[in-house]
């Protein structure tokens, strides 16, 4: 290596030498000489910028939201802040369910069931697990039914009978069922591993199968309750792909699925991860909104993919969920210090201990809901802007916001969008649509777009 180097820096001063030689060897030249005129330029006039066009932003958006009022106003915001409510009854059902399944020993017989079937205690987990989700799905069925059937129903948003209800409700069941097995035994499996550490290891699992959820789900589960075909060829499709390829979307095709079986509620979504990325958007997009909407709507789907938002949501959620492991553990150990004698429950890798941790869940998503809505309404905000940026359709957003006010309250105060939404309102997105065309209204397309009322 030393001759190497050697021969190395001999070669470069070598080099160095040659050059400087060269460079000394060329005797300098006088450099040519011409008379040159001088004379002083003329003044540049700027081009007169265009007459700016009359807008107010606040009184377009204040017209916008004028335009949802009376009966359909109060539904609205009836539906949505019944929601608040809802939030609370939530985690006090959830917290029930578990003081019964402890109190009245149930849990703990449960965990004997699966001791009797197997003395592993890998298998004991699974299996304890699967009497878990089935007791406390039945024991939270009547309120399923009252949220996810009855309540639609009352406020016009659902499509669906009963049986169909069910019948999706079912599907959803045994993906629960299935991953939820999955994910708890192996969770079960580091707390016997690791001992007082349990929970980093838990959050780390956790962790590995929302990524893996947020890959599948799109492409594998979402098919199981809608059908997805490719959206019919026409202007809106070129548009929309156009729109993809110049964000550099990998996508060819676009998807339409049926959702207007289950719901009016417009949607899509731009989703996917090594290949499986795909734009889908439901049949109500298309059958209740302009192309304006459409591509608006898009725009800011598409603004989660090109941000990374998946992401960046996992990683902030993903800290909240540390932080709710470590509650658990804390929580876990005073509880079943005082109680665990009355509930039959032993250390943290008793499988019998599962409705300890779920209540504490509970409880801890309740407090941290305007830390888990902040996060998503960033996320939110952020696709606003970057949807009008690419899309340019200031006024489309602005009356599919109105649209969106069928389940979501249009004009909060401050401290209550804060609180309990996980998306800007409805004021707060037409505000943002309206100063943006602000700034743009000499752009021939805004021009040439749409009046926004005044």
């Amino acid at each position: 290596m030393r001759t190497i180097y050697g021969a190395a820096g001999a070669m470069l001063l070598l080099l160095i030498g040659l050059s400087i030689v060269g460079f000394a060897s060329a005797a300098p030249a006088p450099a040519p000489t011409a008379k040159v005129d001088v004379n002083t330029l003329p003044p540049i006039v700027s081009a007169a910028k265009p007459a700016p066009v009359s807008f107010n932003a606040e009184k377009a958006v204040n017209a916008y939201l004028g335009t949802v009022k009376g009966e359909a106003r109060a539904r609205s915001d009836a539906y949505f802040e019944g929601g608040y409510a809802l939030l609370l009854v939530d985690a006090i059902y959830a917290v029930a369910i578990a003081a019964l399944l402890l109190w009245l020993r149930i849990s703990a017989r449960m965990r004997d069931v699966a001791q009797s079937v197997t003395r592993s205690r890998f298998w004991q987990a699974p299996i304890y697990v699967i009497l878990f989700l089935i007791v406390t799905t039945v024991a939270g069925f009547p309120l399923a039914v009252y949220e996810g059937f009855i309540r639609e129903h009352a406020y016009g948003l659902s499509n669906m009978s009963f049986m169909q209800w069910l019948g999706d409700f079912a599907k959803g069941f045994g993906v629960q069922l299935l991953f939820g097995t999955i994910v708890l035994t192996l969770i079960y499996a580091a707390v016997r591993a690791s001992g007082r550490r349990w929970w980093m290891w838990g959050w780390l699992i956790a962790m590995i199968f929302g990524v893996i959820g947020a890959v599948i789900v799109p492409v594998f589960i979402a098919p199981l309750f809608n059908n997805y075909y490719p959206l019919r060829e026409g202007p809106v499709k070129a548009e929309i792909l156009s729109l993809a390829r110049s964000n550099g979307i990998p996508v060819t095709n676009v998807y339409e699925f049926n959702a207007s079986r289950q719901s009016k509620r417009i949607s899509a979504n731009v989703s996917g991860f090594l290949g499986t990325t795909r734009i889908s958007m439901t049949d109500n997009l298309l059958n209740r909104t302009t192309p304006r909407e459409t591509y608006a709507v898009l725009g800011h789907e598409m603004g989660h993919y090109v941000l990374s938002h998946n992401a960046i949501g996992l990683t902030w959620f993903g800290l909240v969920l540390f932080v709710a492991f470590a509650f658990v553990n804390w929580g876990y150990r005073r509880l079943t210090e005082v109680f665990g004698g009355n509930w039959d429950v032993r250390a943290i890798d008793d499988p019998a201990g599962l409705p300890v941790a779920m209540a504490l869940v509970s409880v801890f998503f309740l407090v941290a809901t305007p830390v888990t809505n902040t996060i998503t309404r960033t996320l939110e905000a952020q696709a606003d802007i970057f949807g009008l940026n690419t899309a340019r359709q200031p006024d489309g957003f602005a009356t599919v916001t109105l649209k969106l006010s069928e389940y979501r309250k249009l004009d909060p105060s401050p401290l209550e969008e804060f609180v309990f939404y996980d998306h800007p309102s409805g004021r707060s997105r037409i505000t943002m649509a309206m100063r943006w065309k602000a700034e743009h209204l000499n752009d021939p397309d805004i021009k040439a777009g749409p009046v926004s009322p005044q």
